[in-house]
């Protein structure tokens, strides 16, 4: 065995179909910052969104089915399904039976927030532990000096999501009023000049 080192090799071949070994292949290679954003929302707060927007949209045209909705965007059927009960019992949508059942908006589109819409799919919008109960036992908390600029981040996102209707969705992009520049809205955020 001595003289053929190479029979005694017997890793796995990460190339070999049933191979169980993570291999990434160079030509299929991206950097992480481009699959993991910081902030970003769930693919179930992105249907619930479309959804509601699509249910906007069409209102004069009565109910739409979780199934038309799922064709329409090319949605998961099960997990819009999740994703509009949970509307459902929060009151943002309402539910028809019937043959001709499905769903339409609970409230005015003007009265639902985006951060309505993801709160009741994911739950509170948490940018870091320090701004919950469990961050308050942190062991940074005297020296941190962050703690403050990412507490006006945290409220800076919550209202901008909060001051944005289902109806501001729903309306033509052609027709919405300008955006201010970053530095402005960077500058309402942190009270400091960039």
């Amino acid at each position: 065995f001595s003289q053929h080192p190479r029979s005694l090799d017997i890793r796995p071949n990460p190339w070999h179909p049933r191979s169980r070994t993570k291999v990434v292949r160079p030509d299929r290679y991206r950097p992480t910052s481009a699959i993991n954003p910081v902030l970003k929302l769930t693919k179930k707060a992105d249907y619930g969104l479309i959804a509601l927007k699509h249910l906007a949209v069409n209102a004069s045209h009565g109910v739409a089915s979780a199934k038309e909705i799922a064709e329409a965007y090319h949605i998961p059927l099960p997990l819009l399904a999740k994703v509009l009960q949970k509307l459902n019992k929060s009151g943002l949508l309402r539910s028809e039976q019937g043959t001709n059942g499905g769903y339409r908006l609970g409230r005015n589109p003007r009265d639902i927030s985006t951060l309505d819409a993801i709160r009741t799919i994911d739950g509170p919008i948490i940018l870091t532990h320090c701004f919950t109960e469990h961050g308050e036992g942190c062991s940074q908390s005297d020296k941190c000096t962050v703690r403050e600029p990412l507490r006006k981040v945290h409220e800076g996102i919550l209202n901008l999501l909060g001051g944005i209707s289902i109806w501001d969705l729903a309306q033509d992009e052609s027709k919405a009023p300008p955006m201010p520049p970053p530095s402005t809205k960077l500058y309402e955020l942190t009270g400091k000049t960039i």
